[in-house]
């Protein structure tokens, strides 16, 4: 494990900090150990020397002790064992008489000579037990943090996905390992594009259901092993249970919300739809009744007559948009694409704009070319446009202006720009996300009570995105409003509204 601190562990006392950098968990190199062994027993050979002028030879053997004590504490108890076997020579050639042998004339040496190695042993035993101990408390904490750290991830992330991602590197990071990851398939899947490189450790829930699979390389330590498949691999795999119920709990909870406002919208539907019906029948039923009495003048009875007319064309056009709609949302209203041209275009869909002659004056660059789209599908959408320029900008003419947008990969993003601008009363900047919204209907044209179903600008997007086209507004209240349609001029595969 790297040096690095994981975010959010906890704080650690100076005790648990103590030993860890006394204690690491690594042990150095053994060769490295000998070295030191011998180099410690060499210094307190030479420390004994001066001090053998206040303190008997005997007393002395305790001099090795702190040697045995370090060498124990970081290489091991058979280091340690080494390293008193060693200071008993060094102690017994050098210092124990006759001097320059290894023999002992006093039979007393001995004894201090033996209690001094099974001294050196407990001492080695009891660091070798302190430091083991030190290990794996200092191993139970790491594994606590990684276990918190997993848990803030998966569980605070919004994205489990992108979550397992990044808890797979706080394992690698945690363990050591040269890379990790985590996958919601089961092992005998997961690792189907690297087979035999990696390992697949499955993550499996309280209940035995295979929630993933950790998977890491293969070449591992056996005691690195061991600590993912029963210290790392449970924590994880209820961590990852948890998720996938949250993400289960939040897709019914959206599921649930879109049937509601599927609920709302349907409500609103038939809302609008009856209102918009039930008046012109009313006045056709109403005209009918009339147009039966005996005693209407010619006058009215061709007034009614007219009515009845009107109000039937107008429940006709409100059908048609109903049925144009339906066909959009349900992706039935596939384009059927050929050359034709913007001019003749735009002459159709002013003929074809129900009401009064249009009053519009049209302006089209010359280098503007022909497109490939559905005549029919784009004709119908100008046309509920001008209507629309019509009804709101008052006794002033429409503008329509047509040119060519050169797009930055050549001529594959070449596009023909269809505006058509009103002098109306604008549109507020707050209404504007919505006004392609099926029956939406601004303040300013409920209030004024304007004739309109609210299905004209939504038919206008479908059928326009339906040519691979898009359409845009721009309007300032008070100063009218620009619709502009981008229609590719490079053949388009025909797509779904």
């Amino acid at each position: 494990m790297t040096g690095r601190a994981l975010p959010g562990r906890r704080p650690r006392t100076w005790a648990t900090a103590l030993t860890s950098r006394v204690l690491p968990l690594r042990r150095p190199h053994a060769l490295t150990g000998v070295l030191t062994s011998v180099l410690a027993v060499a210094l307190a050979t030479l420390a004994i020397f001066p001090l053998k002028h206040v303190a008997s030879v005997v007393s002395l053997s305790v001099v090795y002790l702190p040697a045995v004590l370090l060498v124990s504490t970081y290489w091991g108890v058979v280091q340690g064992l080494v390293c008193s076997l060693l200071s008993a020579a060094a102690f017994n050639f050098f210092h124990v008489p006759p001097t320059g042998r290894f023999t002992i004339a006093d039979g007393r040496n001995w004894v201090s000579l033996v209690a001094f190695v099974v001294v050196a042993l407990a001492v080695s035993a009891v660091a070798e037990l302190a430091r083991s101990r030190a290990m794996e408390a200092e191993r139970r904490r790491r594994e606590a943090d990684l276990a918190a750290a997993m848990a803030r991830e998966l569980l605070l992330g919004e994205d489990t996905r992108r979550a397992l991602g990044s808890t797979a590197r706080r394992v690698a990071e945690a363990l050591g390992l040269p890379s990790a990851a985590i996958v919601t398939e089961p092992p005998d899947r997961a690792d189907a594009g690297d087979p035999g490189r990696r390992i697949a450790i499955p993550l499996r829930a309280g209940d035995g259901e295979t929630v993933g699979t950790l998977l890491v390389p293969r070449e591992l330590e056996p005691e690195t092993e061991a600590r993912l498949r029963l210290q790392v691999a449970p924590t994880l795999a209820a961590l990852v249970a948890i998720a996938r119920r949250r993400d289960a709990l939040q897709a019914q909870r959206v599921q649930t919300e879109a049937l509601r406002r599927s609920d709302d919208i349907k409500t609103a539907l038939l809302r609008a739809v009856s209102h918009d019906l039930r008046t012109p029948l009313t006045s056709v039923v109403a005209a009918g009744h009339a147009l039966g009495s005996a005693t209407l003048a010619d006058e009215e009875r061709t007034e009614l007559s007219e009515s009845v007319v009107s109000e039937a064309t107008r429940l006709a056009d409100l059908v048609d948009k109903l049925l144009d709609l339906s066909r959009l949302q349900a992706g039935a209203a596939r384009p059927r694409a050929d050359w034709l041209s913007i001019e003749e275009l735009i002459a159709g869909a002013a003929d074809a704009a129900r009401g009064e002659p249009l009053n519009y004056r049209l302006t089209v660059d010359p280098d503007v070319p022909e497109i490939r789209a559905d005549a029919a599908q784009l004709e119908r959408a100008l046309a509920n446009l001008l209507e629309n320029a019509r009804r709101y900008g008052g006794d002033e003419p429409v503008h329509v202006h047509v040119r060519t947008a050169r797009g930055s990969a050549g001529p594959a993003g070449d596009r023909v720009l269809i505006s058509v601008v009103d002098h109306g009363p604008g549109i507020p900047p707050a209404e504007q996300p919505r006004i392609f919204e099926p029956f939406y209907r601004g303040q300013r044209a409920s209030a004024a009570a304007r004739v309109g179903s609210g299905l004209g600008l939504a038919i206008v997007k479908g059928f326009v995105e339906a040519n691979g086209g898009t359409i845009s507004v721009r309007s300032l209240p008070g100063q009218g409003t620009s619709f502009v349609i981008s229609l590719p001029i490079a053949p388009v595969e025909a797509v779904s509204a």
